[in-house]
């Protein structure tokens, strides 16, 4: 193969330009270093002949081993250099597979094995004798990640070769993306030797997937015939994104014409080599020597692999420079190896272990930068970024590692820092950056689970179009969805699927629809769904759209109707002091009037109701009887002191209970005890169970939680921030938050893992935020709830008539009481008349009339008489005046006559005897 014979030609030259520098000198004081030189030659050897300086006191002495691309070969050839030749050093072999092998056996003869085409990461450290002198895979891991940042790729997929090259480099790349917030999607392992059947099966395989952004590590050969079948496959259009490894990059120049054509747009990486007169007139002189040996390829490039072959050599003839030796040294035989009958016995090198050592110090400038290994690997550099258009490779950035400067000007840096790249054509001959990922090529919508639930339609309504009989989708949570989605940058066809029936609405769980999302049967779940730690077991969630907390409601103490609120100021204990002491007060009073005042004489019933009327009317100050005690009126001027201290006092507590505590409520949280209640579809319930209650109860729709508020079934009722005030909305002032909030993330859409939609999503989340527009999406369906499902249970923060239920209740009962005690007393003193009015052969109307003037008429007996006057204390003045003054005005003969029923005008009556004036 061509790739083959650069190679091997150029480390021929390596060699002859090494040993061409001095003259020659004295071969008889020169040590000899037998090197082994594994390749992988694929025809005759060219010519191995070599000058030696005479000022050389080690020579370099080549014994080459032609592989032929096998694993076996190359471990036959080291045994056969080891054992036959005695090479003090191997060189090769250039296949990382092959390299495993040779190093075993080069370990246990002490001899060192120097590669400089074996570049994989898992080769180190298997012994301390093999040297990479070469930029291992992983060096370019850091560059790759960061043009995957650069362009805000949130996944990728990674091809490789199923070989020890291949896979080397996939845990390192793993990892890096990761740690840069990349997922990997799918993983694509392509056998080296594959079919087109094959890869075209794979191809096809993963453009069934969102992901457009690949990372291909393979080798030059299956790229042949890879690239090819994608750009077939139809992957080389708009849309996608390729990254290649620097080891398939840096053989660009040795593809077919038809291979590099169809990885047009493709975005690779190679170490960068600093330029320099030296190399360029070295790789001048290569290229003219190899054409001149093989006319029949017009084209040749002075490669990494041949750049790191002769520095690798360059460094192995300094190393061996080192090595002094005074006197001739020869490989001492183990003689346990040689009465050994096992064929991998080998004799043990004494110049192996020094020339490890030195080899391991040597550090200069070579044709690929500074040549310097650290821990048995060439130090990493920084890595070219290269665009692939036309026939080959067009520069558009460098990248540096974080802990190396470039001194170069003008030149783009990227960075995890800093990253700069010019413009790149992509697939599809187009500057457009891919984002990354598409809806997949089988045409389908996105597929939104949305859970079928019972009450609260108005975050989430699932309903059945009669006529159509297909489900409609609707609420507040869906429109919001709606107007994220309309927010991306990009088209996104999708639809909503429900998760659950109608029939079995509340019962659908919402951890079961996350699960569906995992298993692939939705590819999104859009509703009430709040993130917890569970579900993110199954789906990735976006930001929130809706904020969270986790509250509790319960009855407001107006909403109890507490029809005692008045006696609320005053504990028990109070009241009952309070009352005796004003019966005690009322009673001193009339124990020290008594003997003085008339107003405070008469019969047994007058005292009692002085009393108590006394102490009574003394919270309103009303009394009207006068006080001729000194002592009483001590005692009353105290006793007023004592109302107004308890009449204020009464006042401002009553007042705190009617308007403070409706301006600040404090609403107590429920106990660990009590019953309380949630959605019968939230995670609520296992929460709570974990906050320590036991006694929970879920419930489908807001009916069913204010009938168990209202019925005591349950003291509280638990549920998310937006559901909180989605129900206090259906019941303004009824019930109340109460005081304590515990903490959850809130409510966002969920996406299958991994789905590039999370991050465009979320921002757009923001956005819209920002902007208020899910704010007025949410108002409009909060209005309705409040125009049109207003509770008649509602009511203002004013006293209402159910809070004075009680009170007017004793006073309209003790009222009602006595007018009854007065209606039969006059109906009882009165009866005769009462007799003959009912006896009368009249209308209601004519009883009722007479029967009402009757009544208008004064009674005298209910008049005291001036006797009660004694020491200018007069008990009623103007009821002795009225008594002075008194005439019964008689009933006319009309209304008598109404009462008889006698309309005749000749008919003459009198009035009753009861009704005379006395």
């Amino acid at each position: 193969m061509f790739f083959l014979s650069s190679l091997y030609v150029s480390l021929i030259i390596c060699v002859f330009f090494i040993f061409c520098i001095n003259a020659q000198n004295n071969s008889s004081s020169i040590t000899l270093f037998k090197v082994g030189v594994v390749l992988d030659l694929g025809f005759t050897a060219l010519s191995d002949y070599y000058s030696v300086d005479r000022n050389y006191t080690a020579k370099l002495v080549l014994h080459v081993r032609d592989s032929n691309w096998q694993v076996i070969n190359a471990a036959d050839s080291a045994l056969s250099l080891l054992k036959d030749e005695e090479v003090d050093a191997i060189i090769g072999p250039q296949k990382s597979a092959q390299s495993t092998f040779v190093i075993g056996l080069a370990d246990r003869a002490n001899v060192p094995v120097i590669s400089f085409s074996a570049t994989s990461p898992s080769l180190y450290p298997h012994t301390p004798y093999f040297v990479q002198a070469t930029i291992i895979d992983s060096a370019q891991v850091g560059a790759i990640v960061d043009i995957v940042k650069y362009f805000n790729w949130s996944q990728v997929v990674i091809i490789n070769e199923e070989s020890d090259y291949g896979n080397g480099i996939n845990p390192y790349l793993s990892n890096a993306l990761h740690d840069a917030n990349a997922r990997v999607s799918h993983r694509s392992l392509i056998p080296s030797a594959a079919s087109d059947d094959f890869v075209l099966h794979e191809l096809y395989k993963m453009k069934t997937m969102q992901t457009r952004v690949f990372v291909v590590h393979i080798s030059s050969s299956l790229a042949s015939k890879f690239f090819p079948k994608v750009k077939e496959a139809g992957m080389m259009s708009k849309g996608y994104a390729w990254i290649v490894t620097s080891g398939l990059m840096d053989l660009l120049y040795s593809l077919d014409s038809d291979v590099v054509e169809s990885m047009e747009g493709v975005i690779g990486v190679k170490p960068l080599i600093p330029r320099s007169k030296r190399l360029g007139s070295t790789a001048k002189r290569w290229k003219k020597k190899f054409i001149h040996d093989n006319p029949n390829f017009l084209q040749a490039e002075f490669g990494l692999y041949g750049i790191w072959a002769y520095d690798a050599l360059w460094a192995l003839a300094m190393a061996a420079e080192r090595v002094q030796f005074t006197e001739q040294i020869s490989s001492l035989q183990n003689t346990s190896f040689l009465n050994s009958t096992d064929r991998f016995t080998t004799n043990i090198s004494k110049k192996g272990p020094k020339l490890q050592e030195a080899l391991l110090d040597v550090s200069f400038q070579g044709l690929g930068g500074k040549f310097h290994l650290v821990n048995g690997q060439l130090k990493s550099s920084s890595f070219q970024i290269l665009n692939v258009v036309g026939k080959g490779g067009r520069e558009v950035g460098i990248w540096t590692p974080p802990d190396k400067i470039l001194s170069e000007e003008n030149v783009n840096i990227t960075s995890s820092s800093r990253i700069e790249l010019k413009s790149i054509v992509f697939p599809g001959d187009t500057t457009s950056v891919p984002k990354g990922w598409e809806v997949p090529v089988s045409g389908k919508k996105l597929r939104v689970g949305v859970p079928v639930v019972g009450g609260f339609k108005e975050f989430v309504r699932v309903e059945k179009d009669p006529q159509t009989n297909v489900s409609k989708v609707s609420g507040c949570y869906i429109d919001m969805f709606n107007a994220v989605m309309a927010e991306l940058p990009y088209a996104v066809p999708y639809e909503y699927i429900p998760f659950g029936t109608l029939d079995d609405s509340g019962s659908v769980s919402y951890d079961e629809l996350c699960y569906q999302v995992l298993l692939k049967k939705y590819d999104a779940a859009v509703g009430d769904f709040t993130a917890t730690s569970k579900r993110l077991d199954y789906v990735d969630f976006t930001l929130p759209f809706e904020a969270g907390g986790i509250t509790a409601v319960k009855l407001h103490n107006k909403a109890d109707h507490d029809k005692w609120f008045f006696l609320g100021p005053f504990e028990t204990k109070l009241w009952l002091t309070t009352i005796a002491l004003f019966i005690f007060t009322g009673l001193v009073i009339w124990i020290l009037e008594h003997r003085f005042n008339n107003a405070y004489r008469g019969p047994p019933a007058q005292h009692t109701g002085m009393i108590f009327y006394f102490a009574f009317m003394s919270l309103a100050f009303a009394q009207r009887e006068r006080i001729v005690s000194n002592l009483a009126r001590f005692v009353v001027v105290v006793w007023m002191f004592v109302v107004l201290i308890l009449t204020s006092t009464y006042t401002a507590y009553l007042s705190t209970r009617l308007t403070v505590q409706n301006l600040k409520p404090h609403v107590s949280h429920p106990n660990i005890g009590d019953k309380v209640g949630c959605r019968n579809v939230s995670f609520l319930f296992d929460y709570l169970q974990k906050l320590g209650y036991e006694k929970i109860t879920t419930y489908n729709n807001a009916a069913e939680v204010n009938e168990a508020l209202v019925k005591r079934e349950i003291s509280a009722f638990f549920s998310v921030k937006p559901y909180t005030d989605l129900f206090l909305s259906y019941y303004p002032n009824k019930y109340k938050e109460t005081d304590q909030t515990y903490p959850s993330v809130g409510f966002a859409y969920a996406f299958g893992k991994g789905s590039p939609l999370v991050a465009d999503v979320s921002r757009a989340v923001i956005k819209l935020t920002d902007n208020s527009r899910l704010f007025e999406i949410k108002q409009k369906w909060i209005k309705e709830v409040d125009n049109e499902q207003k509770s008649k249970d509602s009511f203002e923060l004013a006293a209402s008539l159910e809070d004075f239920k009680a009170l007017y209740g004793i006073s309209g009962g003790i009222v009602a009481t006595c007018l009854l005690v007065f209606i039969a007393t006059y109906l009882y003193t009165n009866r005769d008349f009462v007799q003959r009015i009912s006896n009368s052969n009249t209308t209601f109307w004519s009883k009722a009339r007479a029967i009402g003037k009757h009544f208008d008429q004064r009674d005298p007996k209910s008049f005291r008489s001036s006797k009660y006057r004694e020491d200018g204390v007069d008990a009623s003045p103007s009821i002795n005046e009225n008594i002075r003054s008194s005439t019964v005005v008689p009933i006319s003969t009309t209304d008598l006559n109404d009462a008889n029923g006698d309309t005749s005008p000749n008919s003459e009556h009198t009035a009753s005897p009861d009704l005379q004036t006395r």
